[in-house]
């Protein structure tokens, strides 16, 4: 099993770091081609818009439209979350689609405003505190019927799942608990499996 990062921005360096916690292999995705090597996919954190643009640019939304519709794995972090809801709003700007909720960028504040805070994630029916770090991050604002949250905070989702697809509003990476990056790794080894 091989997981890929998305290095067109963002710390994808440190996503990798935190796949090699977990004892899985990872490669740098710089170019659609490198999507037909990885078993799931993880999009960084950054700016959504540079993001988006770059993705563009290098003809990756067609790429990764393939990717989801084969059933691969797709883990997005704060921008990341961006780029794969169904809604993106302040402003309202193209995005994937691929799950099904509503998000407002930057809703927790500027770069000034970026924070650690504890929330509680919910796995195989147990919950346990779980830290984060909220940097330029969107909110939740509602989530489909089918997606399931995973961690709340502040009584809101901040972390959920539907399908094949997660998203968090904060950066898993920037700490060393390895269990979002779990949480996905076990979801890519139950796809390639």
């Amino acid at each position: 099993m091989k997981i890929g990062v998305l290095a067109l921005q963002g710390d994808f360096a440190l996503h990798r770091q935190a796949l090699e916690r977990v004892g899985v292999e990872s490669l740098e995705v710089r170019k659609p081609e490198a999507l037909t090597a990885v078993d799931g996919l993880i999009i960084p954190g950054g700016e959504s818009t540079t993001l988006l643009k770059l993705m563009d640019a290098w003809g990756f939304v067609p790429a990764l439209e393939r990717f989801h519709g084969k059933g691969k794995p797709l883990f997005g972090t704060c921008a990341g979350l961006i780029v794969l809801a169904k809604e993106v709003l302040n402003p309202q700007q193209f995005s994937l689609g691929l799950i099904d909720m509503t998000v407002e960028r930057n809703a927790y504040g500027r770069q000034k405003e970026s924070f650690e805070a504890e929330g509680e994630i919910a796995l195989d029916g147990e919950k346990r505190a779980i830290r984060m770090v909220f940097i330029r991050a969107p909110r939740i604002l509602r989530v489909g019927e089918t997606v399931e949250p995973l961690v709340i905070y502040r009584g809101e989702c901040a972390m959920a799942r539907q399908g094949n697809v997660l998203v968090s509003a904060f950066h898993p990476e920037l700490g060393d608990d390895p269990t979002v990056h779990g949480v996905f790794t076990r979801m890519v080894a139950g796809r390639s499996s």
